[in-house]
């Protein structure tokens, strides 16, 4: 893969308030443990909003969430992830100006994500008031190499004239979180969630400690300042602050480097979090930058091999899909501790809490090119099961797990339960997740250790949930995937979902025991043979809404019944609805958020006819705004199923470039990592009709119009295969492992090399 289609690079951008905080987002540096946003060193003049954060995954304080009405088992307070520290900031003196974009004059200026190399950086040519010229490159980097690290290196060019240079490097842990009250996307309002231990200097160090005000936690941060030349330096505490100041002359033509190491470290992971930070900052400054750049370089190269994909035909969208694709490494969590966020660790939407989101749109991605990462983040759920335990518990349960709607350490997030809590279906999202990994590497062990637990405690909550009427199971008073349509019987996803759920805990029951693998699950779970015939018997007899006049999947029992939504009278401006209309004026009417019964079709696709998943697909495209950036991915695919080719394409198309052109206005507050994942989804399981079935892999792939063609490599079970889709011609070749039998639009094959088939 060559360089040029691994750098995204935009020039003479604009000062813009807006634009600017956009590129916080866009040009962030993450490696699933920490994220910085992209703020600019020196900073922005009075006036101007920024969100300047630094975020570890899993780091969290707790708030109070109050209620209007305190009634019983609603959540009472929230998790939120906190800004940890500010170690960004360089400010940079010519002879005693300070240089600024928002003064003298930028001769050139553009920003740049490399993913090859894993850096983003900032190149100016910059002219002061007084007439000094100097070349300014910044390059970032958050290490894959080593998780804590954080790297500036800040380098000057003198263009036409000798003097004096002053840097001035900060270290900062007084810092507080973004709040807007008038979103309810973002935490309503900002409070002082840490509390300064210790601020000490050790061996040209500063280390900063931190207590959080509720959780009981700690964070460490250290920061280390190396110039390149010869000069001056003197680091100063000043409370819980270090400031860091160096000189040096310099003559036109020679270039003066910054070099600012930061490491983090928090007491999830790590008992003494300062001793920890101790122990990186000397692992840092044991080997040059410049091996930590080759070691960045090498990860990334493994990781574009792993999710190989390109795309001939259209340069500009491909760079959109590997913007995307590498957000995604940079987002997810590497360890059973962190998750992925909604926003990734690109910003503070959603305070920083986990959603459905991980397992419905980024497992796909990671199962088929990285598993061991989908294992682990299938271990951060099994981590939390005491917690859904609890949450079912509190919820009126009496046996089961309930997963909560949106979390961080475990506990309920969400404060309006109808749209929250009420949305069960996490639960067969979780399964599914844990199904679908199965089915992809037929890894039995950790279904025995940790996967059937799961599986069989969400089970359970099913069937506590539901009961029979008149020889149905039926689910009432949920919430689907439909965010605009809450508290109802018989949402169509959460009850296949369920069936889903309660088939696959009867075949892995049966599955363990064969392999006498069961007995650790049983000594977990209590598990009994009786509940096994129990689950059997709901799946059978599910309840799954048909209209037969429609010839559709309702939503659910009521949603038929409403009044449908003018979506092409209401005013663009009004858009999205959550931010217009009052939730109850949504609920009476047919109108979707979002993909619900769409998404279960692509999902469950075998629960119903091609001809009912047709129906349905036109029915409800009509009625979908997409407001939310989880929808266009799944039409996207479920058209490619269906045939309409230009649909397809037209609703990727808009999936792939969410965030780079900012559609839903909101990329400031960080990047829509479940839509990013939906992208990929978009092309592997929508244009080349990829699924993981107990059967085997099915493939049907097409070429969309405007492409000459495209190819992308997969992992299932232990083999290495890949996939090419060209204007007449589809190859399937086998790279590595053993042959496997395979499905080509339905007929079955034996891949032992390649197989060749005509479009």
């Amino acid at each position: 893969m060559s360089d040029k289609k691994l750098i995204y690079e935009v020039n003479n951008l604009s000062m813009d308030n807006d634009a600017l905080m956009v590129n916080e987002t866009i040009f962030h540096n993450a490696n699933g443990y920490i994220g910085i946003r992209s703020n600019f060193e020196e900073g922005y003049p009075d006036g101007y909003t920024t969100i300047r954060g630094a975020y570890i995954n899993g780091f969290y304080d707790i708030t109070e969430m109050k209620q209007a009405e305190k009634l019983y088992g609603l959540t009472e307070e929230k998790q939120t992830m906190l800004n940890v520290a500010d170690t960004q900031t360089i400010q940079l003196f010519l002879d005693g100006e300070k240089f600024s974009l928002f003064d003298g004059k930028a001769l050139s200026y553009s920003r740049f994500v490399d993913m090859e190399k894993g850096i983003t950086g900032r190149k100016a040519v910059w002219r002061s008031q007084s007439g000094r010229e100097v070349e300014v490159l910044i390059k970032r980097m958050a290490s894959f190499h080593q998780l804590s690290l954080f790297t500036i290196e800040y380098a000057v060019t003198a263009i036409n004239f000798d003097g004096s240079l002053t840097f001035v490097s900060t270290h900062t842990g007084e810092v507080m979180n973004y709040s807007n009250p008038d979103d309810p996307r973002v935490a309503g309002e900002s409070s002082d969630y840490l509390i300064p231990e210790e601020a000490i200097l050790e061996e040209g160090v500063s280390y900063l400690t931190s207590g959080t005000l509720r959780s009981g936690l700690s964070v460490c941060t250290g920061v280390k300042n190396i110039l390149s030349r010869d000069g001056s330096m003197h680091t100063e505490l000043k409370g819980h602050k270090a400031v860091c100041t160096m000189n040096t002359f310099i003559a036109r033509g020679e270039t003066a480097v910054v070099t600012k190491y930061t490491v983090f470290s928090d007491s999830i992971r790590q008992q003494d979090c300062k001793s920890f930070a101790v122990k990186e900052m000397q692992k840092a400054l044991s080997l040059p930058l410049k091996e930590f750049y080759t070691r960045q370089k090498a990860y990334l190269a493994h990781f574009w091999e792993n999710c190989y994909l390109e795309i001939d035909g259209d340069d500009a969208l491909s760079l959109a899909v590997r913007f995307n694709m590498y957000q995604l490494i940079q987002s997810v969590g590497k360890d059973e501790y962190g998750n992925i966020a909604a926003k990734g660790l690109s910003g503070e939407g959603y305070e920083g809490h986990y959603f459905w989101d991980t397992e419905m749109y980024i497992h796909p991605f990671f199962i088929l090119t990285m598993p061991e990462i989908a294992k682990s983040l299938i271990a951060y759920r099994y981590r939390i099961l005491d917690y859904a335990r609890e949450n079912a518990k509190i919820l009126g349960h009496k046996k089961g797990a309930l997963y909560p709607w949106r979390t961080i350490m475990g506990k309920e997030c969400s404060g309006y339960y109808p749209s929250g809590s009420a949305a069960y279906h996490i639960n067969g999202d979780i399964a599914y997740s844990v199904i679908i990994y199965f089915l992809a590497t037929k890894d039995l062990d950790f279904i025995a250790e940790k996967g059937g637990e799961i599986i069989f405690e969400t089970a359970r909550l099913w069937m506590d949930a539901g009961n029979f009427y008149k020889g149905q199971f039926r689910i009432n008073e949920v919430t689907g995937p439909d965010e605009y349509t809450c508290m109802v019987n018989n949402n169509y996803y959460t009850n296949v979902s369920a069936q889903f759920n309660l088939r696959w805990a009867v075949k892995f029951y049966r599955m363990l025991a064969e392999e006498n693998k069961l007995e650790t699950v049983l000594d977990k779970t209590g598990l009994s043979e009786e509940e096994i015939k129990q689950f059997e018997q709901a799946a059978e007899n599910m309840y799954l809404p048909y209209d037969d006049t429609l010839r559709i999947n309702p939503q659910d029992d009521s949603f038929l019944e409403k009044e449908i939504w003018d979506i092409k009278n209401t005013p663009k401006e009004n858009f999205p609805l959550l931010l217009h209309y009052h939730p109850l004026y949504l609920y009476r009417h047919q109108v979707c958020k979002q993909a619900d019964t769409v998404l279960a079709h692509f999902i469950f696709e075998d629960a119903q006819s091609l001809e009912t998943i047709r129906n349905s697909f036109e029915y409800y495209e009509k009625i979908t705004t997409h407001d939310s950036s989880l929808s266009t991915c799944i039409f996207s695919i479920a058209a490619s199923k269906l045939g309409y080719k230009e649909k397809a394409y037209g609703y990727f198309g808009d999936s792939a470039k969410l965030d780079l052109f900012n559609t839903h206005r909101n990329t400031k507050d960080g990047i829509h990592t479940a839509n990013m994942g939906g992208n990929y989804m978009a092309i592997v399981y929508g244009f080349a009709g990829l699924r993981i079935k107990e059967k085997g892999l099915y493939l049907a792939p097409y070429l969309p119009r405007p492409w000459n063609g495209y190819r992308f490599k997969i992992n299932y079970e232990n083999s290495r295969i890949k996939v090419e889709v060209v204007k007449n011609q589809c190859r399937i070749t086998l790279l590595s492992g053993s042959g496997k039998q395979i499905f080509l639009y339905g007929k079955e094959y034996e891949l032992r090399k390649n197989i060749i088939v005509t479009l």
